[in-house]
């Protein structure tokens, strides 16, 4: 039985952090972040355990004091079907709340594992330009974009 644990990162787990993102960035699912980026935001990141091995991630990137948004959300592919993903969202949602923030967004090609959770899909043009969509200008998708954006309240 594996047991999954959950932490906030140090600067030393960048590395695991980059290997296991590096095929969704090569797929064009996750955006590419370069070391100096991870280690900016590290605080925002959740990473998910078995033991030693990092199997998983994601990041409650704040935006404005209401919102937020799920980034880099990573699963090895091995571990996907466990459940760590819904955990890693229930934990990151938990401190949203208690950072006081009232929503939380999602742009994803996820939408049902979102839906499950309780995000609800919303018009990619109700979004604050100047909040997300610097971030689209890195995308190799840019500027067909294909993903949903859900958004939960907390």
């Amino acid at each position: 039985m594996t047991t999954i644990t959950y932490r906030k990162p140090i600067l030393q787990d960048i590395p695991s952090m980059q290997h296991l993102v590096a095929p969704e960035i090569l797929s064009g699912v996750i955006l590419a972040r370069s070391d100096d980026e991870i280690a900016t935001n590290i605080r925002s990141y959740t990473l998910a355990m078995d033991g030693d091995k990092l199997v998983g991630f994601c990041a409650l990137h704040i935006h404005s004091p209401k919102l937020a948004e799920v980034r880099s959300m990573i699963i090895d592919s091995q571990y996907r079907g466990m459940n760590i993903g819904s955990s890693l969202i229930e934990k990151v949602s938990i401190e949203g709340k208690a950072l006081g923030l009232s929503e939380i967004l999602a742009l994803t090609y996820q939408q049902q594992f979102f839906e499950r959770l309780g995000f609800i899909v919303i018009p990619k043009e109700s979004i604050p330009e100047h909040k997300i969509w610097a971030d689209c200008i890195k995308c190799k998708h840019f500027p067909i974009c294909n993903e949903v954006s859900l958004i939960k309240t907390l």
